[in-house]
């Protein structure tokens, strides 16, 4: 259970890599939409997990920009360490988000279920509505 203090820094690191990723690299390999989704800080505030999802372009396109951002992570860190009021910069541990994605694919495939039952809905009153005609 991660206390007030590691939520607080958490919450602070998690804005600062976001605006770091956005505003601080400048490599051409970064793609599409990065969202930092959620942050991890040790008990001892020395080492974060940083969670990345990685929208936009096929996989390898998708790769390549956690790749850059895996390239220019000291960049970031010492961006960070410029925001924090802290005697230390935390390391960060930069880890692709799987979680957010699967429950994107989920979403997806809910809404294909859900039209095709729709659809299947529709044309069973159709041919409901076209017997009725006949008779």
């Amino acid at each position: 259970m991660s206390t007030r203090r590691q939520e607080k820094f958490a919450r602070l690191i998690k804005e600062t890599v976001s605006s770091a990723i956005r505003d601080g690299l400048n490599d051409p390999r970064i793609a599409g939409l990065v969202s930092v989704t959620r942050v991890q800080v040790s008990a001892d505030l020395r080492n974060a997990d940083v969670f990345l999802s990685v929208f936009g372009g096929n996989e390898a396109s998708q790769r390549r920009t956690f790749e850059a951002i895996e390239h220019g992570r000291s960049r970031i860190q010492s961006l960070m360490a410029d925001e924090l009021d802290s005697k230390f910069c935390p390391v960060l541990h930069l880890k692709i988000d799987e979680a957010f994605k699967k429950t994107l694919e989920t979403m997806k495939l809910i809404d294909e279920a859900s039209r095709q039952f729709r659809d299947r809905d529709l044309m069973e009153s159709q041919q409901d509505s076209g017997k009725d005609v006949g008779n």
